[in-house]
């Protein structure tokens, strides 16, 4: 329980270190990702078709080629080609020229007569640094409204946006395409304190009370106002049917022009500032408006994508869960265009980075959490292989003796006295097999982390006399010598006193095994600084540098070993240093082919008591 608790929480932090990354990646990296997006969305989007309700009068190459006189012959023409619009009743004129500056008198008066003539006239307006560029009385006393035309530019430099609102000190300029709609509709522009909306008759302008900024819903190439030029107009009167009932909108549009911007339709092909309030006006007459989607909504919604991914590895496996995290990832990527199609701006990148993020992170842990799950069910094999060598190897001698014991009990006819000696040594053997088992059982748990070592006083001498004690029968039988050395009095360690005697005694017995006959067997204790070292030296076979490298292997005996005839599994050096290492020590091996082993365990010492240290 512990260990699933540990794990949600680490893939709950996870996840959550995903969400952030994919909020602050979109906020520090993504706007140029999301204006591409945008662009490209705008590009790929076919709307349902509308029929314009503006068209565009304008100032073509073809119109400047023809008219010569500069500005005084623009201005003639402008006033000829008004005055057969005017006379095809549009609903209102909009002039994209700033007329700032007088020029010839007579000819200023004719545009002015021929301003008069048109309907719901709105001129143009620019604000600079200094102040209001207007038009000059003259003219502004024919229009019914003056706007500004300015345009708002992105940090791309694409124009996505118009400012229907502009001030300058007391001045304030709503934009050219907003004063067409509002006269096209007989209506006022409503504000109201602190509301970011603006209303015009029953029409509701979405739009930042503090910027006052509208998306553009710019049209595709075929459903874009209808543009001709002031030249086929003078040439052709009749063309100016075009523009009854509709809202005409009077620019310059030739390439040599300076005003000339990008849209998100540009593709490298400018757009002159007409066409673009004309978009505008289209966007208001047909409530195509854009609309972002507000900040809250937008992080809440990456939340929401990076949890369903961690959901759909929480509780599916295997296929589903990841058909289920691809359906989240699909989700993240394509629900920019899905809100887009319904007119409104999601963020491409945080969606898609929350998306992907949360996908990744979630597929990563849990392919990672199946591996590890995989490698502890490996683990677990191997030690239920190791109990089973170990009953095998460790157990047999215990086994043989209580088996051998109770065959003579049943065969033959004992006097009491054996009978309580077979019996006494039934007894033995049984216990030693039980601490046998308590002693395997500990090392396991202990491995697995399922128990913790004891902490009992051990006196070293006392548990190697004990140990030797127990092996000098089976070194009688060869012949073999164990000499004790006299160990410190008073040298301890801290720890399970069965597990030491059984790795101490797994070092005797091996030596003893693994030794020729009439040899000796020489077992030293002592301290070293902080450490006590407890070694076994025997004049046996020897191993070389590469076989004791591999000696703590499970189940690896070296070919001296097995040619020996001794029995054994090569699990006992495995056991041992288990219980070394949990007890924080380690083991030293010195060995040489034909010249014997001395095997060294390395153990922090307990404190000396004032008597023992005085004694060392």
């Amino acid at each position: 329980m512990r260990f699933l608790r540990n794990s949600a929480a680490a893939y709950v932090a996870l996840l959550a270190g995903a969400f952030v990354v994919a909020v602050l990646g979109s906020w520090l990296i993504g706007l140029s990702v999301d204006q591409s997006a945008y662009d490209e969305m705008f590009r790929r989007y076919r709307p349902a078709p509308w029929q314009p309700e503006s068209a565009l009068l304008v100032v073509d190459e073809r119109t400047l080629d023809a008219i010569p006189g500069g500005d005084e012959g623009l201005r003639r023409a402008l006033a000829r080609v008004l005055e057969i619009v005017a006379a095809a009743k549009p609903k209102a004129v909009a002039v994209d020229f700033l007329l700032t500056k007088p020029k010839d008198p007579a000819v200023d008066a004719e545009l002015a007569a021929a301003f008069r003539k048109c309907p719901n006239l709105v001129l143009g307006s620019e604000v600079l640094s200094d102040g209001w560029e207007e038009p000059i009385p003259l003219f502004r006393d024919a229009a019914k409204a003056i706007g500004q035309v300015h345009v708002w530019f992105d940090r791309d430099g694409v124009a996505r946006q118009i400012p229907l609102l502009r001030t300058h000190g007391q001045v304030r300029r709503w934009a050219l395409a907003l004063e067409a709609f509002r006269l096209s509709r007989g209506a006022d522009i409503v504000e109201t304190v602190g509301r970011d909306n603006l209303e015009v008759g029953s029409t509701v302008i979405p739009t930042n009370h503090a910027t006052r900024l509208m998306r553009v819903r710019f049209a595709p190439a075929d459903r874009k106002p209808r543009q001709i030029s002031v030249k086929a107009v003078l040439d052709n009167p009749a063309l100016a049917g075009e523009f009854t009932g509709k809202v005409v909108f009077l620019g310059g549009t030739a390439q040599t022009e300076h005003d000339r911007v990008f849209t998100p339709y540009s593709e490298g092909r400018a757009t002159s500032g007409v066409e673009i309030n004309a978009e505008g006006f289209e966007t208001m007459a047909h409530g195509l408006f854009i609309t972002d989607v507000p900040d809250l909504w937008v992080v809440l919604w990456a939340a929401l994508l990076v949890a369903a991914a961690g959901v759909s590895f929480r509780y599916f496996q295997g296929w589903p869960a990841y058909v289920a995290g691809a359906i989240v990832v699909l989700a993240g990527t394509l629900a920019p265009y899905a809100a887009f199609t319904t007119g409104r701006v999601l963020p491409f990148t945080m969606s898609a980075f929350s998306g992907w993020l949360g996908g990744i992170t979630a597929a990563a842990y849990y392919h990672l959490v199946t591996r590890r799950s995989l490698k502890r069910s490996e683990m677990e094999k191997a030690r239920y292989q190791q109990a089973m060598h170990f009953v095998t190897h460790e157990m047999r001698t215990p086994l043989s003796a209580i088996q051998g014991s109770s065959e003579l009990i049943t065969r033959f006819a004992l006097t009491d006295e054996k009978r309580k000696q077979v019996a006494l040594l039934i007894n033995s053997e049984s216990k030693r097999l039980a601490r046998m088992v308590e002693i395997f059982l500990n090392v396991e748990r202990l491995s697995a982390g399922q128990m913790e070592l004891k902490q009992e006083h051990i006196d070293i001498a006392e548990m190697v006399a004990l140990c030797v004690e127990r092996t000098r029968p089976l070194a009688e039988r060869k012949h073999i010598a164990i000499n004790l050395h006299p160990i410190p009095a008073g040298l301890e360690l801290t720890g399970d006193r069965e597990l030491m005697e059984y790795a101490c005694y797994n070092l005797l017995t091996n030596a003893v095994k693994y030794s020729p006959q009439r040899t000796e067997v020489t077992v030293t204790g002592a301290r070293d600084g902080s450490h006590v070292r407890i070694s076994v030296q025997d004049q046996g076979i020897g191993m070389d540098q590469k076989e004791v490298k591999q000696i703590f292997r499970k189940f690896y005996r070296t070919k001296k070993a097995e040619e020996s005839g001794e029995a054994g599994t090569g699990i006992g050096l495995s056991i041992v240093q288990q219980i070394v290492e949990q007890h924080g020590g380690e083991i030293d091996v010195v060995s040489e082919p034909g010249k014997g082993s001395c095997f060294t365990l390395v153990l922090p010492a307990s404190a000396l008591t004032p008597a023992a240290a005085k004694r060392h």
